[in-house]
Order: C-alpha cells, then structure tokens, then sequence
C-alpha cells in the first residue's frame, strides 16, 4: 500500500469523528492542520478545535487517535494540540460550509 493510499484510509477515519457540538466531523470542519506517516508506520497529526475553551477537547483529541489506531497499518499515533494558528471558518471545507449555512 503506497503512502497515498495509507493517508487516504487514515483521512477517512478521522472523518467519522464529530465535534458534538457541530454536525460536520473535524476533517471537514478544518481541523486538522497536518498528518504525517513517519517510519515504522507511526502517524503524527497535528490539529486544532475551533476554540480554546472546548470542554470536549480531550475526548475529541483521543477518539482521532482511537480512530486512526484501528487501521491495520498503523503502529502508533500522535496526536499534538495546537492553537498556532487559531481554527478559522475559512479552514472548513466547501461541505461543511454549505452545511453550517456559511455559503
């Protein structure tokens, strides 16, 4: 399985995770600022919540690393907080946009 096909499978499993406070999973809602394949088929994502004072956080934070562990490949799995740069309405995708009435 090439590089390409592994970030594909990863992505879409951290699309089945919702913040739930808003109907569109973190993926689309922008997220997810990096996700790298390192050796050793270890994964390192680097995300962000729309806001600081997100009472979810932690649940959120492990449920994308419960998500992206259950592949097959995946040995290992990184999840970094940050809030450089804070999330932005303009980091959602085309979808979530339109579903959250911004379009």
């Amino acid at each position: 399985m090439t590089d390409s096909e592994k970030e594909e499978k990863i992505i879409d499993q951290i699309k089945m995770v919702y913040d739930p406070e808003i109907p569109v999973n973190v993926y689309d809602l922008g997220l997810i600022y990096d996700c790298a394949i390192k050796a050793e088929n270890h994964i390192e994502i680097l995300m962000t919540l729309t806001s600081p004072a997100c009472a979810m956080a932690g649940m959120i934070v492990d449920e994308v690393k419960e998500r992206v562990m259950e592949l097959d490949f995946v040995e290992e799995t990184t999840v970094e907080l940050t809030w450089d740069p804070p999330w932005d309405k303009i980091l959602m995708s085309d979808e979530a946009l339109l579903l959250l009435g911004f379009m």
